[in-house]
């Protein structure tokens, strides 16, 4: 298997992950509130990478090197982009969040053009609105809608998004500098500070800090936890990152609405929602968007091969 058919596999991988974690984290959010949660989904994770690196079984390799760069990305995410899409959601619906969502491709390649000098040609930028498109129409046709009354909620999924974006764009760029590994345990870090910080001031200020461990004795809690806090947060953002030191910013950043279709699909095979004629043309336009925002991609490498043979 080529290292370019890896690359795409660990992408669809990543995609895959957080298609599911849509289910996982409604079951969490079932029994905990967003900010506990949060803060549960990143101690599992940061846990789970500081345990082999404190064992030695890992080396992380951070000796001289710019550690606050990498502090810098732990910021825009997963900090600002959960706090954001967190708040967000108080004042908006799920759905609109998920429609929203959809326009972090767009922010990544206008970012990722202006920061990183990627070129895309307009076959490129057309996949990508083709890529948004196919979200946008499958939530409205299940009967989402955009409630322009609703503008600060919307300002804030409009933010988190924004962050996601930037993430992508500061994570492609530090790939030269830092390994995915690296990058990795700076955002789990981040994560954890953050959103335990945030937890703890909101329960000592309400007095309720005995609440603040009484997820954990629910089961169904405990399994949903686990996955978002190892594989939709670790795993993926360890996915995420490795692709990112290997392609595009904005190829890499249509894969989140691939991620959105898994998610769509998940509630058809696993909660008996309706597959209907409207998931299959959005569905056509969202793999077609991906194909055609990589396809500049394997051309490029093609001919990189042949001149270097």
């Amino acid at each position: 298997m080529t290292q370019r058919k890896i690359i795409y596999l660990c992408a669809l991988l990543y995609a895959l992950i957080i298609g599911f974690s849509f289910l996982f984290t409604k079951v969490a959010l079932g029994v905990s509130n967003p900010i506990d949660t949060l803060a549960y989904r990143f101690t599992i994770s940061f846990l789970s990478i500081l345990i082999p690196v404190a064992a030695g079984w890992v080396q992380l390799g951070l000796h001289g090197k710019k550690v606050w760069r990498l502090l810098l990305i732990g910021l825009f995410y997963p900090a600002m982009f959960f706090a954001f899409q967190a708040f967000g959601l108080v004042y908006a619906s799920s759905s609109e969040g998920g429609i929203i969502q959809a326009s972090s491709p767009i922010f990544t390649m206008v970012l990722a053009a202006f920061f990183l000098k990627e070129r895309t040609t307009w076959l490129q930028k057309l996949s990508v609105l083709a890529s948004v498109g196919g979200v946008v129409y499958i939530l409205m046709m299940k009967g989402a809608s955009l409630n322009v009354a609703n503008t600060k909620g919307m300002a804030l999924l409009l933010l988190s998004s924004l962050m996601l974006a930037v993430y992508s764009v500061l994570a492609r760029s530090l790939s030269t500098e830092f390994t995915a590994l690296q990058i990795t345990f700076a955002m789990m870090a981040l994560g954890f500070i953050c959103f335990n910080a945030m937890s703890i001031i909101n329960h000592a200020t309400q007095g309720t800090l005995p609440e603040l461990l009484e997820p954990i004795k629910n089961r169904s809690f405990v399994v949903a936890i686990l996955y978002i806090g190892i594989l939709s947060s670790l795993v993926s953002a360890l996915l995420s990152n490795y692709v990112l030191s290997k392609i595009e910013a904005s190829q890499m950043s249509v894969f989140v609405n691939v991620g959105t279709l898994v998610s769509i699909l998940a509630g058809v095979v696993f909660l008996n929602e309706q597959l209907a004629y409207y998931h299959i043309i959005g569905a056509v336009f969202i793999i077609g968007g991906v194909l055609g925002v990589n396809y500049r991609g394997r051309k490029r490498q093609t001919l990189k091969g042949k001149m270097s043979a």
